[in-house]
């Protein structure tokens, strides 16, 4: 488990306008809290905040948040907000953890290997989750979850009770949870003809054959009268 230090200064002010001026600044406001210590208003750098959420781990990383140039305290983030247009992180929590007591996280699942069903049948792959739901304890929390779907045809799934045993890692998701389904192709059916389209056909028809009988009919006479 990746394991990063991030600067935070204590926050003493409150208030939507100081939140704005923070954020103006670069500053992203946050909370520190868990057992055994009060809650912690702070800020922190809105790069650093980036950098230290984006390892391999993402949102599991360890983060070692140093305030005011004390002591890190270890923390995972939790509770992140975002600015509804922009996307950027606009608050946070830092929660306290302990090396020796398990913690929940929501971990990514990376299916492994092409279904026989795939290029076998041309069927195709839905993954129906992307995360599971674990309780571990802080350093054995997996980066992501790898699972093999080689062995799988038409019409088989995988539910959370087919994911790999890991030491130390619970799942806690429903065990019948589907996570992923091979399906078969899709067939394209053939548009069926407008009711409008088909009588304009046949009034096509019509229209040729009547015409064409009055052209006989044409011939008839003018032979008639060559007769005369």
């Amino acid at each position: 488990m990746d394991q990063v230090t991030l600067r935070a200064a204590e926050r003493t002010e409150s208030g939507s306008r100081e939140t704005r001026r923070l954020r103006r600044t670069g500053r992203v406001p946050a909370n520190i809290y868990g057992r055994g210590m009060d809650a912690t208003s702070v800020t922190v750098d809105r790069k650093e905040l980036y950098t230290a959420l984006h390892t391999d781990a993402g949102f599991n990383a360890l983060i070692e948040v140093a305030v005011d140039g004390a002591d890190g305290l270890l923390t995972v983030a939790r509770e992140v907000q975002r600015h509804p247009v922009r996307g950027e992180i606009s608050h946070l929590d830092f929660i306290r953890v302990v090396l020796d007591e398990a913690i929940e996280a929501d971990v990514l699942l990376e299916p492994t290997g092409t279904p026989i069903g795939v290029y076998q049948d041309g069927g195709f792959v839905e993954a129906i989750a992307s995360t599971v739901h674990i309780s571990a304890l802080p350093l054995s929390i997996p980066t992501s979850i790898e699972y093999d779907i080689a062995h799988l045809y038409i019409g088989d799934s995988l539910k959370v009770s087919d994911l790999p045993v890991l030491e130390g890692v619970e799942y806690l998701d429903d065990p019948d949870h589907p996570i992923l389904a091979v399906l078969a192709p899709r067939v394209e059916e053939e548009p069926e003809p407008l009711e409008g389209e088909e009588l304009e056909g046949e009034e096509g028809e019509e229209g040729e054959e009547g015409e064409g009988a009055e052209g006989e009919e044409g011939s008839d006479d003018d032979s008639a009268k060559g007769d005369e």
